[in-house]
C-alpha cells in the first residue's frame, strides 16, 4: 500500500488498520497479529480498568494503553487528566518493552505526575484507582530502567486499582 493509499476514515483522518504485534508495532498487511482494540471502542471507567488490568497482566501494555485512551477520550473534564496519565503510564511500559528506554522513562514520569495529582481525589477513588500506587510504580520503573537498561519490564506488576474493600 502506498503512502497515498493509507487507511482513512470518513473525515479523511488516517487510520492504521495494519495488524500489530504484542508490543503494538505495526506488521505488514495480511500478517497474523494480536487482536486490536477498535478505534471506536467505548468503555466505562470500570470496564476500562478491568480490561486494561487484564491486558497488563498478560503483558500487553500497548493494548492496555488503547483501552485507557478510549476511557480518557470519553471522560468528563474533571477526570480527563487522570485517564490521560494512566494511558501514558501504559504507553511508557510499551516503550520499555520495545527497548525505547529514554521515551519510556519520560512517558512513565509524565503519566506518574498526572496520576499523582489525583491521590485521594474523588475522581480516582470513585473507581478504586490507586493513584499513589500507580505513580510510585511508574516512577520506580523509570528509575530502574535508567539504572539498568538491560533489566526486563513486567507490565503485570502495575496494579491500577487498590485491593477490593472488605465487605
Amino acid at each position: 500500500m502506498s503512502r497515498s493509499d493509507r487507511d482513512r476514515d470518513s473525515t479523511g483522518r488516517a487510520q492504521n488498520r495494519r495488524p500489530r504485534d504484542r508490543y503494538g508495532r505495526p506488521l505488514p498487511y495480511g500478517a497474523p497479529g494480536v487482536p486490536r482494540i477498535p478505534d471506536d471502542a467505548v468503555f466505562t471507567p470500570r470496564e476500562g480498568l478491568r480490561a486494561a488490568q487484564r491486558l497488563l497482566d498478560d503483558g500487553y501494555a500497548f493494548h492496555a494503553h488503547e483501552v485507557l485512551e478510549a476511557v480518557w477520550k470519553a471522560a468528563p473534564e474533571p477526570e480527563r487528566e487522570l485517564w490521560r496519565g494512566l494511558a501514558q503510564v501504559a504507553v511508557g511500559l510499551t516503550h520499555a518493552q520495545r527497548g525505547n528506554l529514554t521515551g519510556a522513562a519520560r512517558l512513565l514520569r509524565r503519566g506518574a505526575d498526572r496520576v499523582a495529582g489525583y491521590a485521594g481525589a474523588e475522581e480516582a477513588t470513585r473507581y478504586g484507582v490507586d493513584a499513589p500506587g500507580v505513580a510510585a510504580h511508574a516512577h520506580a520503573v523509570a528509575n530502574r530502567i535508567e539504572a539498568d537498561p538491560e533489566g526486563a519490564v513486567d507490565p503485570a506488576k502495575l496494579r491500577l486499582t487498590g485491593p477490593e474493600p472488605a465487605r
